[in-house]
This record gives C-alpha cells, structure tokens and sequence, in this order.
C-alpha cells in the first residue's frame, strides 16, 4: 500500500508538469517540420511523375 502512494505522489506531479507545458516550438522542431514537409513534398512529385 505504501509503494502504491509513493508512486501516486510521483506520477500525479509529473503529469501536471508534462501537461501543463506550452506547446512552443523551438528552431530545431521548427527545422525538423520544414525537413519532414520537403521530404513529403518530393515523394508526391515523384508519384507524380511516375504515374
């Protein structure tokens, strides 16, 4: 019963920090997006052509 409060006491914190973070972007996230949509981008144009 004891571990089972303990790991209440730690989760429960955790989750309201997790959650309650804003969601911004920093430059490398930001980066990564341009990178993910260039990519997307190409594989359409290659479809495209390939069709």
């Amino acid at each position: 019963m004891r571990s089972v409060r303990l790991a209440i006491l730690l989760i429960l914190p955790l989750a309201f920090v997790l959650t309650g973070c804003p969601e911004k972007q920093g430059p490398m996230e930001k980066a990564g997006e341009k990178i993910d949509e260039a990519v997307n981008d190409a594989e359409r144009e290659v479809e495209d052509a390939l069709d």
